[in-house]
């Protein structure tokens, strides 16, 4: 089968495209951090620099892991789908789903393993880039070359290969009959997940104003609440359209194919829930304790502009991968959609009423994702603002918000019409013959 799986790729290689951006991008933010360890493990670095570099890759990794595993499992998820119908026909022709789940294994690990080894150039460059960042603010000490080294490149190919692997794996199985969703597990995941974030969005109030770890409390609230509305996305989406208001054909059938399609609509939920609340409370609460610090006088230690590099450091990345996860999934599910469009042709719907529809599909998932992503992020900055300087909401949020409200809406929406508009350009009668 794995014989198979690159026969089906160099047949087919642009159905993988998406696979192999987010399997490189996290290759590289893998890589590129972990070489932190190489250069640290060097001889003659010291105690505080190999501490800066160590810290760095231990928590950026750490974060890129999980990141490249929800990228991978995004693309996957919508390729396994939109490949419904050749897989069954191989099911008919006599493979078993056992063959086919290593046939799709086998093209993920495939793909991964030309994405890592394209990252390792990017990730050497950026390397460099990390640490000449770190000498120049003084975090590490000038004197420490760069090196990398066995970690870098082992962490690297092992980490994106395992991903891919099991989130191929995870996005095929249900397909091929290996098992039921197991709503009960997940709904008990989000719960534990709420439950245990807000008790640490509570300890803050624990904490001193000057205490080094008092963002640590309330920045992993933050985190743990929105992985729980993540968990929850295709029931916080449906509870959303039951509650619409909406009149008129468009967003009728903006409501309509969002209750269809809920459970295929969550990893844009996902997304666009997690980058908004952690992007918007870590950005809020580092330039409140960067405001108070200054504001005291006082110069910042080492380690707090290890905190403050690492904090926007993450922000970047999620940023990043959230923009890939969202283009992948809204481009692929779009484009899949060439057939439904076709039929609303011809039946009476003109392009631009189609271009309503989305577009009305776009403002709902935004909406709804950025709302319960507030809601998170709010359960951490509050409790910190009120601990680190008495006010309930800083000055900081609203511009913050904005910014991060804006760079959702502007990829969910204009990557959404961007594609239907293309997919609209193929004649209605053409579109429904291809797709047939």
């Amino acid at each position: 089968m794995f014989v198979l799986a690159l026969r089906s790729i160099r047949q087919r290689p642009g159905r993988f495209l998406a696979t192999l951006l987010s399997a490189f991008l996290g290759a590289v933010i893998i890589m590129t951090f972990n070489s932190m360890h190489d250069t640290s493990a060097q001889t003659g670095v010291d105690t505080v620099s190999a501490e800066t570099l160590g810290t760095s890759a231990g928590v950026v990794g750490g974060y890129g892991t999980l990141l490249v595993f929800f990228a991978v499992a995004s693309t996957l998820t919508v390729n396994v789908r939109q490949r419904t119908a050749e897989l069954e026909l191989l099911r008919c022709s006599g493979a078993t789903p056992a063959q086919i789940r290593r046939m799709v294994v086998g093209e993920a690990v495939a793909v991964a393993l030309v994405g890592a080894a394209l990252a390792v150039g990017p990730a050497m460059l950026g390397g460099r880039a990390l640490l000449d960042m770190f000498r120049d603010s003084g975090q590490v000490a000038g004197s420490v070359d760069y090196s990398f080294g066995p970690v870098a490149l082992s962490s690297g190919v092992s980490i994106t290969l395992l991903a891919s692997a099991g989130a191929a794996f995870l996005a095929v199985r249900r397909l091929t009959g290996g098992g039921r969703e197991r709503t009960g597990a997940k709904r008990f995941l989000a719960r534990a997940a709420l439950v245990t974030g807000a008790s640490a969005a509570g300890a803050t109030f624990l904490f001193s104003a000057t205490d080094e770890m008092l963002m640590a409390a309330p920045a992993y609230g933050a985190i743990l609440l929105s992985v729980g509305f993540a968990l929850l996305s295709p029931r916080l989406l449906t509870g959303v359209l039951d509650r619409l208001p909406l009149n008129g054909a468009s967003g009728w059938l903006a409501v309509r194919n969002l209750r269809e399609r809920a459970t295929h609509m969550a990893g844009i939920l996902v997304s666009l829930i997690l980058f908004t609340a952690v992007s918007t409370a870590t950005v809020t609460m580092q330039s409140v304790e960067s405001d108070a610090v200054k504001a005291s006088g006082l110069v910042k230690s080492v380690d707090a502009k290890n905190l403050e590099t690492l904090n926007l450091t993450v922000v970047g990345i999620i940023a990043v991968f959230v923009c890939v996860m969202l283009i992948n999934s809204l481009y692929a599910a779009t484009t899949y959609r060439s057939r439904e469009f076709g039929q609303q042709r011809l039946a009476g719907a003109t392009p631009g009423q189609v271009l309503g529809v989305v577009g009305a599909e776009g403002v709902i998932l935004t909406v709804t994702g950025v709302f319960f992503g507030t809601v998170a992020a709010l359960a951490g900055v509050v409790p910190f603002t009120v601990v680190r300087t008495d006010a309930v909401l800083p000055d900081q949020f609203l511009g913050v918000w904005l910014a991060m409200v804006a760079l959702a809406a502007a990829v969910t929406l204009g990557t959404s019409l961007g594609t239907a508009r293309r997919v609209l350009r193929t004649p209605a009668v053409g579109a429904v013959t291809l797709a047939a």
